[in-house]
């Protein structure tokens, strides 16, 4: 069954500096792409811990939120709604993101603080618990849009199903998409991405998105650390990566190095199961 998505950005908030990045970040998104913006500010235990060391009330996150939510407004022109909620973060964003039927979340990770602790593991969790693309930001400001695109692909098939985000970024935004296939020794996985980046660039053909072709090379690095060095020498304003449910358990190394890249790209996580029942399509 076919879920029912909106024209709307949901961005979590702690009031922290790279929540804040991440809120102008996703409205500078939404002028584009003329979305509507929630806002979502969890209270739980962290939340408590956070209000006494700043002396506050739980009154005062609505009378911030109020103020903020007013300021975007003037500064941006664009709408903007909050919402609080008490109880699990995950589970809030989840119910709040299926009730609204969220077509995105602008999620603003802290590294390994903060106090409700948006992490690497935990935007592993909330992109496979919502099942709903996830661009993470860092402190680092992009408000202009995506304008390049690096777009990884290796020997799973579901690299394939990152096409579909990859053309609807490309075309609202004008962006080029840089594809970057894995090398490979072995001639089976070899043939394999050989085959699936010729399959994406058909598709690109097909919907007009322009996009340069560039392998990877064997003794250049590992090829997470590959994808953030073109990143930085083109100037992308966007990596796209999969987040696999199965890997909700731990947190891998290329994750960790995609979400955290220290050159702090904007990161869309793309849940590759649930890509074929949702979709963003506006072409």
């Amino acid at each position: 069954m076919t879920q029912n998505l909106n024209d709307i950005i949901l961005i979590p908030t702690d009031f922290s500096e790279v929540c804040e990045n991440a809120i102008e970040h996703g409205i500078s998104v939404a002028k584009i792409m003329n979305y509507r913006v929630f806002l979502i500010h969890v209270v739980n235990k962290d939340t408590n811990k956070y209000l006494e060391t700043e002396n506050l009330t739980r009154e005062s996150i609505s009378e911030v939120l109020d103020e903020k939510v007013a300021g975007y407004e003037k500064e941006h022109g664009i709408k903007v709604e909050y919402l609080i909620r008490n109880g699990n973060l995950f589970d809030k964003i989840q119910s709040v993101t299926d009730k609204l039927g969220v077509k995105l979340i602008i999620l603003g990770t802290h590294g390994k603080v903060g106090f409700q602790k948006i992490t690497g593991s935990y935007v592993l969790k909330i992109v496979s618990l919502t099942n709903t693309p996830t661009i993470v930001v860092q402190k680092r400001s992009y408000s202009l849009g995506y304008k390049s695109i690096v777009f990884p692909v290796t020997a799973q098939t579901q690299d394939r199903q990152k096409v579909v985000w990859a053309i609807n970024i490309a075309k609202t935004f004008g962006a080029v998409v840089h594809l970057i296939p894995k090398f490979e020794s072995e001639k089976y996985y070899k043939t394999r991405i050989m085959n699936v980046t010729k399959q994406i660039k058909n598709l690109f053909d097909e919907y007009e998105v322009e996009y340069v072709d560039k392998v990877s090379e064997p003794g250049a690095g590992n090829f997470a650390k590959q994808i953030i060095d073109y990143a930085v020498q083109n100037e992308a304003e966007l990596i796209m990566t999969l987040i696999n449910k199965d890997k909700v358990a731990f947190f891998s190394t290329w994750d960790e190095q995609i979400i955290y890249n220290s050159s702090q790209i904007p990161v869309i996580c793309i849940n590759p199961v649930e890509t074929k029942k949702t979709t963003w399509n506006r072409y």
